[in-house]
């Protein structure tokens, strides 16, 4: 399965989704492969990938070929991201060009259970790529007003995307990130997000993602959570959205 996380709203989690989520599948078995398409490259800074060998950027430009160009760190598979990823726009411009990651992927090995791919805080050509390679997308927020704008854009995309590039691409949730239950606005906030999971066809995961210190401190000693804090608020709420991810994907 190739998993979208998007959100065009910056600061909703998205790199962190997309770290632990994978690294908690890989901790039931799963094999993963890490996509970066953010040319702030936050992703492959947290996985320890090298932003200057050819990556995402390579494979979009077709200067490379996926299977040649992926790094293998201690937390996974990865296709990084560079900061040539903020000039694509104006280098992919002929017909197709939505479709030049599904082609990327196409060539790979089927070893894989899942590709996580990780992207920009924009409604942008790498978003359109992703979520046309994609077989679903993940969408983090945090549950307060400022989460909440953007969603209805976003759900025009995916649904433009449904109907004229990958009708098979679908909606596996929408994910609460730093939760806190015990202000009134998380509260509200929570109730609202119900009912805009419902007009896309999803569903909010029961699981919701602390707020918790220690997934800075693992990002910035590049290290995912299990490794520095197997036993944080973080590590279990992670463990649970995988879980529940599992028991509910269409593999």
């Amino acid at each position: 399965m190739i998993l979208t996380i998007t959100n065009q709203k910056g600061g909703a989690g998205k790199t962190t989704t997309a770290a632990e989520l994978g690294a908690a599948l890989r901790k039931k078995g799963k094999s993963i492969l890490f996509i970066d398409l953010d040319n702030q490259g936050n992703l492959t800074f947290a996985m320890k990938g090298n932003p200057n060998k050819p990556g995402s950027y390579e494979i979009l430009t077709n200067k490379a070929k996926a299977p040649q160009i992926i790094q293998t760190t201690e937390q996974g598979d990865l296709l990084t991201a560079s900061p040539a990823l903020a000039g694509i726009e104006s280098e992919l411009t002929a017909t197709g060009k939505e479709y030049r990651l599904k082609k990327a992927l196409a060539r790979l090995p089927q070893k894989y259970d899942f590709i996580i791919i990780d992207t920009p805080p924009a409604l942008s050509t790498l978003t359109i790529n992703a979520l046309t390679a994609s077989d679903a997308v993940l969408i983090p927020v945090q549950a307060d007003a400022f989460g909440l704008q953007g969603i209805a854009s976003l759900r025009e995309t995916i649904e433009a995307v449904q109907e004229y590039c990958n009708p098979r691409l679908y909606v596996a949730g929408i994910l609460i990130t730093q939760y806190n239950a015990r202000t009134n606005i998380t509260k509200q906030m929570t109730d609202y997000l119900n009912r805009i999971a419902e007009t896309l066809n999803t569903h909010l995961f029961n699981a919701k993602i602390r707020q918790c210190t220690a997934i800075k401190d693992a990002h910035a000693r590049q290290m995912d959570i299990y490794a520095y804090a197997p036993r944080s608020n973080a590590a279990k709420d992670f463990d649970a959205l995988a879980t529940e991810f599992l028991k509910e994907a269409k593999t």
